[in-house]
């Protein structure tokens, strides 16, 4: 189909990413890839036996670590199946050692599940027998390994670093200090205790997460990008700027059900860089929109991707409140973008794509009315009757009988393609989150958790705001070097304990260590989001990276403001939430205005370069003490706001005076 002139991709493009980034992984055929289809069923069928508790397994219910070794005995060998060791290794075939990686996993792991009610009645994770400590230990060097194939060599090189930490914790500087302890101790600890490998990350995973999964690769597979496209481009399609309004809306719409970056500019970008690009969009803004988009639908509510569920078990809360929580700074982080846009396109004197050339409402809804009916059955399952671990399977199973009644029908060819598209992804994740585990056991293990929480606060002199400042680059740097998940768990265990002992709300602390997290996927020198939205547009890798900074610059200051202000992520009274809301959106208004030269239902900030940029960091100014909490460093409610006044008001007269010069001049 072509949308807004530009053919939309076939859904084999837009539900395979790995096929658009050969380089990752082996896209396996044959046996192999009827083996991992296999793997992938019977995993689904543990989690739904263990979820809903159906007793396939004679009569009971797997309790305990016995249900997660299972989960990974299935799925975790695949990792040494699907990622070659090195980018030369062979990707047509699978090479002996790679199998035989593969099958050592499955033997230690099978020899996990056959001890299984042994290991916590004979207490393995503190003293093991030499059989269980060999396997142990052998578990331990396959996970740094499958860590480095999963999340790249970075996250290889910290898992094993931090793992062995444990053995020499006495030999390090005293502020890193730890209890030392043996290789056998560290080995039982890391596969039989459940606060390591099959600790609270595993633990989300196999009751949360899995169900997320397949419902947002279900999505994907019966034509959902294609829907939220089609839906998003009939609706802004002819506004000015709209391919890129398009792009936010259908990004945050899909991205929130595939929690990837990547995987979401793979998919809706494809569509939407070409359309943004035939309206007159240059190729850095056109790229830098979509990473933009993308990387914000990771944050955006109702699923916000597998770290959401991690944190709410972190938290002991309900998912909902992490989705409530959440609401406010995703808003403003998208009106931004969308302010920023349409002053772009003010500006350049942008136009839509002709009408003629887009699909209609009726016709999205006609074509996609089961998509959105599931998706909203998800959201009722999730807000309104609180089933977050049923959720996504009622959402799936609807969806898929609908589909194949109403939609376009998936063959035994389509069934396979998504079971194996579900299969890879939980072969990923799985790796990663087992094996950040390692980290986790070891800071447990030598009781630098809890040190590590005193020591950041006496470093910072239990200044709130310079502990936040340190702990955004903690988060950034993490971010650059391993996945948002593994960075999120980490510093979840060492910096989270030490920000809420300072005074500040739990919940806004681990989302602000997730917002600060994400943000390397926009920020050079990685900024992974925008270096592959440029490779679509044929823009410049770092002019996209920068580009994508500006346009999702709010994002680098909302976390400080909901930390400092938990009003904004809906906490505090109705007077103080409206009153909060409303000033944070026109200080969004301005912070945009700042970033573009151009305020809506005003025009350019000044024609003049020198009043110009007086004028553009008036108003950004302005628009950032507008989000400023009242009462830090000092300032009351009162006074940020009439300082906020009067700078917005001195841009928009210097502009006002400027441009009147201009045009005289001109005359």
């Amino acid at each position: 189909m072509t949308i807004g002139g530009v053919d939309a991709p076939s859904t084999e493009d837009l539900t395979d990413p790995v096929a658009a980034s050969p380089l990752r992984y082996r896209s396996l055929t044959g046996p192999w890839r009827i083996l991992l289809v296999l793997a992938a069923i019977a995993a689904i069928g543990v989690v739904i036996n263990q979820l809903f508790n159906l007793k396939f397994f004679v009569g009971f219910t797997l309790v305990g670590p016995s249900f997660l070794y299972l989960l990974a005995f299935f799925i975790l060998p695949f990792i040494f199946i699907l990622a070659p060791a090195t980018p030369g290794a062979p990707r047509e075939r699978v090479p002996l050692y790679d199998v035989a990686l593969a099958l050592l996993t499955a033997g230690v792991l099978l020899f996990f599940n056959l001890n299984s009610e042994t290991i916590v009645m004979a207490g393995w994770e503190y003293v093991a027998p030499l059989p269980a400590q060999v396997a142990a230990g052998l578990f331990w060097l396959l996970l740094i390994e499958a860590s480095r194939r999963a999340g790249g060599t970075a996250l290889g090189i910290i898992v094993a670093i931090f793992s062995v930490y444990p053995l020499v914790a006495d030999m390090v500087p005293g502020p890193i200090q730890g209890f030392p302890q043996s290789p056998a101790t560290t080995a039982g600890f890391y596969a039989f205790s459940s606060d390591s490998a099959f600790g609270i990350p595993m633990q989300a995973f196999g009751s949360l997460v899995v169900g997320f999964i397949i419902f947002g690769t279900a999505l994907q597979a019966t034509g959902a990008g294609k829907v939220f496209m089609d839906l998003s481009f009939a609706i802004l399609g002819t506004v000015r700027g709209g391919a890129a309004k398009v792009s936010i809306f259908s990004s945050g719409l899909l991205g929130s059900m595939s929690g990837s970056v990547i995987t979401n500019v793979l998919t809706t970008g494809a569509m939407s860089i070409p359309a943004m690009r035939r309206t007159g969009f240059d190729r850095e803004h056109a790229a830098g929109v979509e990473a933009c988009a993308s990387t914000g639908a990771v944050l955006m509510p109702p699923v916000m991707g597998a770290t959401a569920f991690i944190m709410a078990s972190f938290l002991q809360i309900p998912y909902s409140d992490v989705v409530v929580a959440a609401i406010i700074p995703s808003v403003l982080y998208y009106l931004a973008l969308f302010l920023q846009i349409d002053a772009y396109a003010a500006r350049r004197g942008l136009k839509g794509v002709p009408r003629k050339e887009l699909p209609t409402v009726g016709q999205a809804l006609r074509e996609g009315w089961h998509h959105i009916f599931a998706f909203a059955l998800l959201m009722w399952m999730l807000l309104g009757l609180k089933q977050e671990a049923a959720a996504p399977f009622y959402a799936t199973a609807v969806l898929l009988v609908v589909n194949q009644i109403f939609g376009d029908r998936l063959g035994l060819k389509g069934v396979i393609d998504l079971i194996y598209d579900i299969g890879r992804t939980l072969v990923e994740l799985t790796a990663i989150l087992v094996a950040i585990g390692l980290i986790v056991g070891a800071l447990v293990l030598t009781g630098l958790a809890g040190t590590l929480a005193t020591d950041l606060i006496v470093l910072a002199g239990g200044n709130a705001i310079l502990m936040l400042l340190m702990g955004a680059i903690t988060s950034f740097l993490l971010g650059m070097g391993m996945t948002v998940t593994a960075a999120y768990v980490f510093l979840a265990i060492i910096l989270a304990p030490g920000l809420v002992s300072a005074g500040l709300d739990p919940l806004a602390v681990h989302l602000f260590i997730l917002y600060w997290g994400m943000l390397s996927f926009i920020t050079p020198p990685v900024a992974l989001g925008s270096f592959t939205a440029a490779s679509l547009a044929g823009a410049s890798p770092m002019r996209t990276g920068f580009t994508s900074m500006r346009l999702g610059s709010i994002i680098y200051f909302v976390p400080f403001f909901f930390v400092l202000n938990p009003a904004l992520i809906l906490k505090g009274t109705l007077s103080e939430i409206l009153f909060t809301l409303s000033t944070a959106v026109i200080g969004v208004l301005f912070i945009s205005a700042g970033t573009q030269r151009y305020l809506i239902g005003f025009g350019s900030l000044a024609a003049g370069r020198v009043a110009g940029t007086i004028a553009q960091l008036l108003m950004l100014a302005s628009g950032l003490l507008l989000l400023y909490p009242g009462g830090i460093g000092g300032l009351s409610s009162q006074m940020v706001l009439l300082i906020a006044v009067i700078a917005a008001a001195a841009a928009l007269v210097l502009s006002w005076r400027d441009r009147k010069t201009h045009m005289e001049r001109t005359a």
